[in-house]
């Protein structure tokens, strides 16, 4: 699961495919609440604010 901004969302999707190797899906996460979670504020791989849930 990464949560990331918009411009890492295709490093986030390689990355789950070379891991799972599955299709992962993406969660906008600003039309997307959590009941028990609250998602990172940055993204997983720089200092962007996480827009998307790819998971």
């Amino acid at each position: 699961m990464y949560c990331v901004c918009k411009p890492c969302i295709e490093q986030a999707l390689e990355r789950f495919v070379d891991e799972f190797e599955d299709a992962p899906d993406v969660v906008d996460l600003k039309e997307t609440k959590f009941a028990d979670w609250d998602p990172p504020r940055k993204c997983d791989f720089c200092d962007e604010a996480a827009a998307y849930l790819v998971v």
